[in-house]
């Protein structure tokens, strides 16, 4: 054993201004030294200024198994049935959803083009601080980043509320005289939010393979939902034609008090809380191999994915639903429950709403998984009160515990407004759709305005239909962020329980934010910051020093990216 030679350790020096990203780093003349080798996606996540701190058990499979999972199509379908069909009908869910698609694709593929440029787990955020003009870069990215924070955090409590109707509905239909208190809603959805929590709080590969049965799940139940509407109906025992005609299939019918055309775009909230899950991946990319490819690419399958998917499921629904009204109506609560309670035997409804809740729970846990990387990701660059508690990666899993049940403490607080009636909670699906999308588009209109001639595509890039695809995109989203602010009724007929509480639910919350950094954070907070410790960070001068001192202790020393061979 004295015969063998030592084990050399391997040293690599990346230098930032090399790399084709811009980072807080960049232009700066600095070198990270760190004491291993290191692959492509650790010099990249290396270069934009943190330190690799997750294991990359992420593939391109599995990363868009969790954003298909967020997505959620056939929960996301049952739970905003609604807006789909209570603003303009049959044609929300046909015709309005393709129109709606067209703008939702525009922002997936700009936003898919920016994570390619900046894939970290605050991508949004971080992207805006990185193409803002300096002097504004702090209070813009501050104001994205809570955005979509308060998106995160709305979005399990959300779709968990939405299992739990769907459960108490199945309840109600096998038992006409049981009604749901609110104290059991509430009881319901904790549960399914606590054990999703527990989910969101395993190792990444144990969160990756779960992720990857629940995307065959997901394809599964809808296709056998999707077939048994289509040939399982008993319209014709009810005297009825097995399909009904394309007038009434396609037809607009305005249950609003505002024009058509407006009517329509309201509906549109539905498309985009049902298309809301596809940034997941940007969340994660941290996680994943070969992220500036995998994590664009899953982002544009999901969207593109989920949107034919769910136009051919709804077209369906859209053909063989009995009334719409009645759907809407319904006592049961629930429009996709009682839609199903139309067209097929009471056994059959079960099932298919049984497949609906099992997806809506692994939904619950897909959300809860992203927003836990969005705190630990915003945190780790000090915007939250205590932040580094839900920065800290624990030990035993390699994952953001704390951040988990920091949000999932939140939630349960935000469940209360159940409480108040179904309107104050509607505004959580409204906080869904608007905090989103206005955080999704910021950066893609920096990225064409702004830093039009300084922004550095990544390898995953739309090339000539870049600001093409970016101006339709922020177009799109201008006209929607205050049609969703619209309630359904105008005048004296728009009373506190029909009115639309996003105003207050979502501007409320980002005034609060805003203020906050006006009157204390902006002391301590001047955009995104790099967690590499300040010895691993060289300049050019100090290159050689650095070297020698590698060498003088028997180590190896690579440069990254300019050769394979020894220094």
């Amino acid at each position: 054993m004295s015969d063998l030679n030592a084990v050399k350790s391997t040293a690599t020096i990346l230098t930032v201004d090399d790399m084709n990203v811009t980072s807080m780093l960049s232009n700066r003349s600095k070198k990270i030294v760190v004491d291993h080798a290191i692959d492509e996606d650790e010099a990249v996540i290396l270069a934009l200024g943190y330190k690799q701190e997750f294991k990359r058990e992420f593939s391109l499979f599995t990363t868009f198994g969790v954003s298909f999972s967020v997505l959620g199509l056939l929960p996301s379908i049952a739970s905003t049935l609604w807006y789909s069909l209570a603003y303009v009908g049959n044609a929300g869910i046909t015709w309005g959803y393709l129109i709606g698609m067209f703008g939702v694709m525009c922002v997936a593929c700009s936003m898919a083009e920016i994570a390619s440029a900046f894939p970290t787990s605050g991508g949004l955020y971080y992207a805006t601080a990185m193409m803002a003009p300096p002097k504004y870069k702090a209070i813009m990215s501050w104001f994205v980043g809570w955005s979509n924070y308060f998106v995160q955090l709305t979005g399990a409590p959300s779709v968990a509320w939405g299992c739990a109707s769907m459960i108490l509905a199945l309840k109600t239909l096998n038992d006409p005289t049981y009604t749901p208190t609110n104290g059991q809603t509430y009881l319901m959805t904790m549960c399914i939010t606590f054990f999703g929590a527990i989910v969101a709080s395993a190792p990444t590969k144990w969160i990756a393979n779960i992720n990857s049965a629940s995307t065959v799940l997901n394809l599964i139940f809808l296709f056998i939902s999707f077939v048994m509407i289509l040939g399982g109906n008993t319209r014709v025992e009810q005297g009825l034609p097995k399909f009904n005609s394309n007038p009434f299939a396609w037809e607009l019918e305005n249950f609003t008090e505002w024009p058509d055309g407006l009517a329509l775009l309201m509906s549109f909230m539905a498309v985009l809380w049902i298309m809301s899950g596809y940034d997941s991946p940007f969340h994660i990319c941290e996680e994943c191999s070969n992220a500036q490819t995998a994590t664009p690419t899953a982002i544009v399958l999901t969207a593109s994915t989920g949107g034919v998917l769910g136009f051919a499921f709804q077209l369906a629904m859209a053909y063989t639903i009995v009334s719409v009204d009645d759907a809407i109506n319904d006592d049961l609560g629930q429009p996709y429950v009682a839609f199903l309670n139309q067209i097929m035997t009471k056994k059959r409804v079960q099932t298919l709403t049984s497949f609906a809740i099992i997806l809506a729970f692994n939904m619950s846990f897909s959300c809860m998984i992203a927003a836990s990387r969005v705190l630990f990701s915003y945190s780790r660059d000090g915007c939250f009160p205590f932040s580094k508690y839900w920065s800290y990666v624990n030990p035993i899993t390699d994952t953001p515990v704390n951040a988990v049940w920091a949000n999932w403490f939140i939630g349960q607080l935000l469940l209360l407004l159940m409480f108040g009636g179904e309107t104050p909670i509607d505004a959580i699906f409204s906080v869904g759709a608007i905090g989103s999308f206005v955080s999704f588009t910021f950066p893609v209109l920096l990225r064409i305005t702004y830093a039009k001639s300084t922004f550095k595509p990544g390898p995953w890039n739309l090339g000539k239909f870049s600001l093409i695809c970016g101006w339709c995109s922020t177009a799109f989203v201008a006209v929607m962020i205050p049609v969703l602010n619209f309630p359904q009724y105008k005048g004296a007929d728009n009373t506190p329980d029909m009115m639309n509480w996003t105003v207050v639910v979502y501007w409320g919350s980002m005034f609060l934010s805003i203020l906050w950094f006006v009157v204390y954070a902006h002391k301590i907070y001047k955009g995104p910051k790099s967690n590499i410790d300040g010895k691993n960070l060289v300049s050019d001068e100090d290159e050689n020093e650095v070297i020698d001192a590698i060498v003088s202790r028997g180590d190896d020393v690579v440069k990254y990216g300019e050769s394979d061979e020894k220094v």
